[in-house]
């Protein structure tokens, strides 16, 4: 029998969207065949009415990575430095995606892992746009519900402290264990952006955080957070065509900021990439 937190996601991963952004998700599941279980819609895009402009997030969820490329080395980068993420284009929209095999999203969802980059963004709202049948989406279902209760129980609760503050500091450790490009007080905006949500979600997380699940421990959260994130920049100008482009719109636009890159640094994107960091770190852009 389902728990009142597995009953909550499977809800909200169930609310429409936009035909354009299911039809990108069928799309996307589509280029890697019979590999592909489910893909999910996260991220700020889904607070937009109007998608023309914006670069929309999904995770592909696949059975197995050697099944989800014709290239052995790219599942072996997969499986090694999870995710690979990708471009892609769709009827007028732009997208990345980031490919997960099944066992990686739950292990990601869950305490087992210090590392927030997963668990931080489902213990958010997402939905699920396409499945491969039921059984794929019931996993994906319980992976999701696992997000809340990790994100909840790394943090602890402090002694009064008020749920939807709770979720906030929560949050504000999770943006701190990785390289971000975003404004102070974004961490406070997401809760403030559906307050009732979290409200609604606060004591089912509570109650489904797992026994013996540790809090603290952030110092080498993030530590080991930014030295992925560099990992993974590294990876991405491998896998993803234009990444460092990517990585400077993205930044100008959560950080307010007018970066650009020369001529060699698209040439080369890896060192391009790496270039940036510091000036980058310099202005706050990223933290």
């Amino acid at each position: 029998m389902a728990s009142e937190l597995e009953r909550l996601v499977a809800e909200e991963l169930a609310v429409p969207v936009d035909p354009r952004v299911a039809a990108m998700a069928a799309a996307v599941a589509a280029r890697h065949g019979a590999a592909s279980r489910t893909v999910l819609f996260y991220g700020s895009c889904l607070r937009e009415k109007q998608l023309d402009g914006l670069m929309l997030d999904f995770y592909l969820i696949v059975s197995d990575y050697c099944a989800a490329y014709d290239k052995r080395w790219m599942a072996r980068a997969n499986a090694l430095i999870p995710p690979n993420v990708f471009p892609f284009q769709h009827d007028g929209l732009a997208a990345k995606y980031a490919v997960l095999s099944e066992p990686d999203f739950h292990r990601l969802n869950g305490p087992e892992t210090r590392n927030v980059s997963v668990w931080a963004r489902f213990a958010q709202p997402s939905r699920l746009v396409w499945a491969a049948g039921d059984v794929a989406r019931d996993a994906a279902i319980t992976a999701v519900a696992r997000a809340a209760p990790t994100l909840l129980g790394a943090a602890g609760r402090v002694q009064g402290e008020a749920a939807l503050d709770w979720w906030r500091r929560a949050f504000s450790l999770t943006y701190s264990a990785e390289l971000r490009a975003e404004r102070k007080g974004r961490s406070g905006s997401v809760i403030d952006a559906n307050c009732k949500r979290y409200e609604l979600f606060s004591a089912p997380a509570a109650a489904a955080i797992e026994p013996g699940a540790a809090s603290g421990g952030w110092a080498r959260r993030r530590i080991e957070g930014k030295a992925l994130s560099v990992i993974r920049l590294a990876k991405a100008s491998a896998t993803y065509a234009g990444g460092a482009d990517y990585i400077v719109w993205k930044i100008n636009r959560h950080a307010g900021t007018d970066f650009a890159l020369k001529p060699w640094q698209r040439r080369h994107p890896l060192l391009g990439a790496i270039s940036l960091l510091p000036r980058l770190l310099r202005s706050g852009a990223i933290r």
